[in-house]
């Protein structure tokens, strides 16, 4: 029997199969190469995913060129690298089985409840993943990403799933096993030989018998773990529940005793609000069938319109499109008929869609494709290649940074190679009144907070041209949230002029603010107004489309 690497592991038979006739050999390579990258981290030399997919370099040239033109990755310098809106596909497949939005925010309660990282996880193949994390952080804390997969034998919820496996489940997993008796197809555990294989059968019927199972550190040394089981109206495993903890804090039995209670009533809580769900109306059609056209028209050649219709295909589904027929998803996304067929036949090939009578759903493999790397990024990360490329615009310094108390810290910076330039470094904090950034996210707040952050310290004179009157400040601040930027001339230093504009998250909150500094002699405060804020406005809706898709099912710190 061949040997399994990382690009097959947990794969079922259908993947490693040969394709079927109708299969779109374009679409099949593009997988290949976002499950590589997937696999890399997010990040790899344009040679070395030549040389990892066995590729000619021209075909991952067009294949990386297309993912790049539909945002789903970046071209920086010989690295590709995956981009935020990659998620949009890991996002359809969460928003079609609704279980982080219907039952994320129980789970939330939980963790906080319990002081302890709580998730929930899929079944996917013999193998379990996760689709949401509430994560505490601590020096010793747990580092699983949503999308992350993981080998059923070393799992709490692998047990309880593995309780349900037919015959042909347990022949894969047993197959799977004798190619990979380490897991180390499984890189988001580390190799163990320590993987409780030869009793899962018996351990997977005691956890079916009793409702929970446990994991005694067989993830990896250290980590102990109890799940339950949340079940639909039929009494089918949706999803497990379950707690992880450090032996520092828990063995498995004190685990066990402290946190089952709690852990069954929180199940309860889930299977109720499954319930009870409302029908949810489905989504608009995404019109992607036609951008793909006229990139094929605009680019020629180098556009591979055909894995980029099959990616389209993937979010045919999503929130009240749990479940589609071919018509509905040649409909959803504007594809023939034909071409949607060929797609989904692919996709069903390389595990993403799985047929039930004549309809199609996503699987949790979807999540294959970028998921990991990219939901556990940050505010700073997403934004840094917009500042970047509005430096490169304007021909001056750009900065990231957030409100801290009555002060802003920043947290990304791009500067110019110039003779004369603003040098500031990361971490550095300002006096938020005196500063663009500041500005706008003082402006943001309601009145009542912004006069609590500026309560803190009295406004003082940083330079002859420094605002500190707090009436004037004020009426600054309301005007400033009037015009949706501020322009700070001199107030913070001599000679440095900047313009700063929000960055707003989807519920429409100031998170952040990014500016342009300058000194004052190169652009006038008019000019910072008709040169530089139009290209200032154009990075904040870059970063502002990243950070909605990023944020719809992940946690985004700001850096």
């Amino acid at each position: 029997m061949p040997s399994i690497d990382d690009s097959t592991a947990g794969a079922s038979a259908s993947e490693t199969a040969e394709a079927p006739p109708e299969a779109v050999t374009p679409l099949l390579r593009g997988i290949g190469v976002l499950r590589r990258l997937t696999g890399a981290g997010g990040r790899m030399p344009v040679g070395e995913l030549e040389r990892a997919t066995g590729l000619a370099r021209s075909t991952v040239d067009r294949i990386t060129g297309t993912l790049a033109r539909m945002g789903y990755v970046r071209i920086e310098g010989r690295d590709v690298v995956l981009a935020p809106p990659l998620l949009e596909l890991g996002n359809a497949y969460l928003a079609s089985v609704r279980l982080p939005g219907l039952l994320g925010g129980l789970a939330d309660a939980l963790a906080d409840e319990l002081d302890e990282s709580v998730s929930l996880a899929v079944a996917d193949g013999d193998g379990i993943r996760f689709v949401h994390q509430a994560t505490r952080r601590r020096a010793m804390s747990v580092s699983f990403r949503i999308g992350d997969l993981l080998p059923a034998e070393r799992t709490a919820p692998g047990l309880l799933f593995a309780s349900a496996w037919d015959a042909v489940r347990w022949a894969e997993w047993r197959q799977r096993r004798a190619a990979d008796p380490a897991g180390r197809g499984f890189p988001a555990a580390p190799p163990s030989g320590r993987t409780g294989a030869v009793d899962l059968a018996e351990r997977a019927a005691e956890a079916g018998r009793l409702g929970w199972a446990l994991d005694d550190q067989l993830v990896e040394p250290g980590l102990v773990a109890i799940a339950v089981p949340v079940r639909d109206g039929d009494g089918r495993i949706v999803c497990a529940l379950s707690t992880v903890s450090h032996t520092s804090r828990h063995d498995a039995d004190s685990l066990r005793a402290a946190l089952l209670p709690r852990l069954r009533d929180s199940a309860g809580a889930m299977e109720k609000a499954l319930r009870e769900a409302p029908a949810e109306e489905p989504a608009a059609p995404s019109g992607l069938a036609a951008w793909t056209s006229e990139s094929k028209q605009e680019l020629g050649r180098e556009f591979v319109e055909s894995l980029a219709r099959g990616l389209t295909v993937l979010t045919a589904f999503g929130t009240g499109r749990a479940a589609l027929p071919l018509t509905a998803v040649a409909e959803a996304t504007g594809l023939a008929r034909a071409t949607a067929r060929r797609a989904l036949i692919t996709l069903e090939h390389v595990g993403c869609v799985a047929v039930e009578g004549r309809e199609f759903r996503l699987t949790p493999r979807v999540l294959d494709l970028g998921f990991p790397p990219l939901s556990r990024t940050t505010l700073t990360r997403i934004a840094q290649p917009h500042l970047a490329d509005l430096a490169e615009r304007v021909r001056e310094s750009t900065s990231l940074a957030v409100l801290v108390g009555d002060e802003v810290q920043y947290t990304g910076r791009v500067e110019t190679s110039r003779i004369m330039n603003v040098h500031i470094t990361l971490g550095t904090r300002f006096p938020a009144y005196a500063t663009s950034m500041g500005r706008v996210l003082l402006a943001d707040l309601p009145p009542q907070e912004r006069a609590a952050r500026l309560a803190g310290a009295e406004p003082r004179a940083l330079t002859p041209y420094t605002v500190t009157d707090r009436a004037e400040l004020g009426a600054l601040l309301d005007g400033v949230a009037r015009a949706g930027y501020a322009l700070v001339d001199q107030e913070l230093e001599e000679g440095l002029r900047s313009i700063a504009m929000p960055v707003r998250d989807g519920a429409g909150r100031a998170v952040a603010a990014v500016n342009v500094a300058l000194h004052a002699s190169r652009r006038s405060p008019e000019e910072c107004v008709t040169e530089v804020l139009p290209e200032l406005a154009a990075a904040i809706a870059g970063i502002e489309a990243d950070l909605h898709v990023t944020e719809r099912f992940c946690r985004v710190p700001a850096y």
